[in-house]
């Protein structure tokens, strides 16, 4: 006799479901079984239990903790417990309700815009030439290709196509491709066959999001755009928790180049040639930036070297290979596929996202001193002074992108993206992403928070409330197990969005992270904020960041608004270059070789710049 299935009924925003478990599924993670649901939580610690992103509530029946085997119910009121940490109990149902910030499922807000402060030729990294018919030879057919195109670089003919060389009839054309090799052409077809117009793809594949752009190869058009969160984000929010599964279990490797090939990359190309009525058979080549462990995991490579001393990447060099090689399989395409250029890195911490954002924003030719600051998960910085080229990562973490934060989101619809006080009396007025109910508050929020609440006197220069302020408030403050937090809004369902001091700490910790770094670049080349002539300001996060606010909270300490240009995704933007001016990969390769990499936890100095910068500005 079949054992009867459990009958778990989950309550979201958008309604309610009710899901059928298979008795061999109810010894699996509550995670787990909403994943396969398409219900996926914010596992953002790789499901260890470090964080409240995967928090839903227990309104009737029971669940059990799976390490400590207790039982938990539901007496009165509803029950707040990690998705990750608990099984479905012993009865024959239950019933959960998700937060929309535990949910995934809300619209991504991923910046697909840039500045490009660099002029480019065109000369893409796939061409096809026409050249004269009468060529039986592959030296002849390589001359007359290199003539027409005034190549640098030698060009050579793919050896597979030597035997196909024959005299046509006079008066006909050769369609005559070629790709661009790190020292030479490679004619890899002839045809005298009119072939359907080339596309090409600019990806910039980051640790929370992916944006991709769908390129016409012959003018430079952006026929279509797509973005969305990085599938691998199921796995862990940050890289190292990435490179600490692939340590721990070498099959993650696969799971995680599946997450960002078949589950996130996959998805975007295909909407972007539906909606620029193309064929996946135009395809042709792929030009990709990244972080350096997300290019090894796209690559089907293990990271995990890069998480330990000495910090060795396995490649940092521009790389090609056959997009079947990654497995990323699309209909009708030619061969083994477009072609995929990884472009090329500088260091373990400091990725192709980096030396593309340095090129495509202009730093790399700039008289300076300059820098480039990309706030975001990893937190990079780069300083140009002279013919130096000095950059770093700091352990920022994920806290601007809501990780670890009480009521914290990325950016997307109903996330609050900017906080502003009154203070007669004290009211709280947010602007909420896509006009929406608020569901939580987004990075360039909680840095408004931080400058706003000091202006207006609600928190010391170290993070706490001013018991006076509280006091006179009333019910704008509430008592939680985090300490005194404020209610910025009223969420879904009438509950609370706060910000407690435990959720300033972190930010705190955060901004001090970023400023440190950037004062320790300058403390190397003896500058002072004062001396930079231009902050370029990268990125998702500095995007839709207000500037004079991340200078007032001290995430740009010592700046002036006039110094800072906003540059957007300015990864994504060398990519494109990248895709469509095969010179700009030798620029890269070069930028990568003369970036001079700091580590921060060996400067002497950075930990008293860490502690000084974790109050804010006086």
């Amino acid at each position: 006799m079949t054992a009867p299935r459990f009958h778990l009924e989950v309550e979201t925003s958008k309604g309610a479901h009710t899901i059928a478990v298979p008795t061999a599924q109810r010894g699996k993670r509550l995670a787990e079984i909403l994943r396969r649901e398409h219900l996926p939580l914010n596992t953002r610690c790789g499901q260890r239990g470090l964080c409240d992103g995967c928090i839903v509530e227990l309104l009737a029946g029971s669940l059990v903790h799976i390490a400590s085997g207790k039982v938990v119910s539901v007496s009165d009121a509803p029950l707040s417990v990690r998705g990750c940490e608990h099984r479905l109990g012993d009865g024959n149902s239950a019933r959960i309700r998700i937060p929309p910030r535990s949910l995934l499922a809300y619209e991504a807000q991923v910046v697909s815009e840039f500045r490009i402060n660099v002029p480019r030729a065109h000369d893409p990294i796939w061409q096809q030439v026409e050249i004269a018919d009468g060529i039986t030879t592959a030296d002849q057919l390589c001359q007359a290709v290199a003539s027409q195109q005034k190549r640098r670089r030698p060009v050579r003919l793919d050896p597979r196509l030597a035997d196909s060389l024959t005299r046509r009839n006079g008066g006909q054309k050769l369609r005559v491709t070629t790709e661009y090799h790190d020292d030479h052409w490679l004619v890899t077809d002839v045809s005298d066959k009119t072939s359907s117009p080339p596309l090409g793809v600019a990806i910039d594949i980051g640790t929370t999001t992916v944006a991709l752009l769908l390129v016409d190869l012959a003018s430079g058009g952006i026929l279509a755009h797509a973005a969305d969160f990085n599938a691998q984000i199921h796995y862990g929010e940050d890289v190292v928790t990435r490179m600490n599964l692939c340590a721990s279990d070498p099959e993650m490797v696969g799971q995680l180049q599946d997450a960002v090939v078949q589950r996130t990359i996959l998805p975007l190309l295909t909407n972007a040639l539906i909606t620029a009525k193309a064929a996946a058979g135009q395809l042709r080549c792929l030009s990709i930036a990244g972080n350096t462990t997300m290019l090894h995991l796209l690559a089907g490579v293990d990271p995990s070297p890069m998480g330990t001393v000495p910090f060795r990447p396995v490649f940092l060099e521009h790389r090609m290979t056959p997009a079947e090689s990654v497995r990323l399989t699309l209909r009708d395409t030619i061969g083994e596929g477009p072609t995929l250029h990884l472009l090329p890195s500088a260091s373990a911490y400091i990725g192709s996202d980096l030396t593309a954002g340095v090129f495509a924003s202009g730093l790399v030719y700039d008289d300076g001193p300059s820098l480039l600051v990309d706030a975001g998960t990893n937190g990079e910085i780069i300083l140009k002074h002279g013919d130096r080229l000095l950059g770093c990562a700091t352990a920022a973490g994920p806290a601007f992108e809501g990780s670890g934060l009480t009521n914290g989101i990325r950016a997307g619809d109903g996330a609050i993206g900017h906080i502003a006080f009154d203070t007669a009396p004290l009211t709280a007025r947010t602007e909420v992403i896509g006009n929406a109910a608020p569901i939580g508050v987004c990075g360039s929020a909680y840095v408004d928070f931080l400058a706003e609440a000091q202006r207006n006197g609600l928190i010391s220069r170290t993070g706490r409330f001013d018991r006076t302020v509280v006091a006179k408030a009333g019910n704008l403050f509430l008592q939680n197990q985090y300490g005194v937090a404020l209610r910025v809004a009223r969420g879904q369902g009438g509950h609370d969005i706060i910000i407690s001091e435990l959720d300033i700490a972190r930010l705190l910790q955060a901004k001090a992270a970023i400023a440190a770094g950037l004062l320790t670049l300058l403390q190397r080349a003896g500058l002072q904020p004062r001396d930079i002539k231009r902050l370029y300001l990268a990125g998702g996060f500095g995007m839709h960041i207000n500037v004079p606010n991340a200078i007032a909270s001290g995430l740009l300490p010592g700046f002036a608004p006039k110094q800072v240009q906003v540059v957007g995704n300015t990864a994504l933007a060398g990519a494109y270059l990248a895709l469509l001016d095969s010179g700009v990969l030798d620029e890269l390769t070069r930028i990568g070789k003369q970036l001079e990499v700091v580590e921060l936890n060996l400067d002497a100095g950075f930990e008293d710049r860490f502690i000084e910068q974790l109050a804010l500005p006086e």
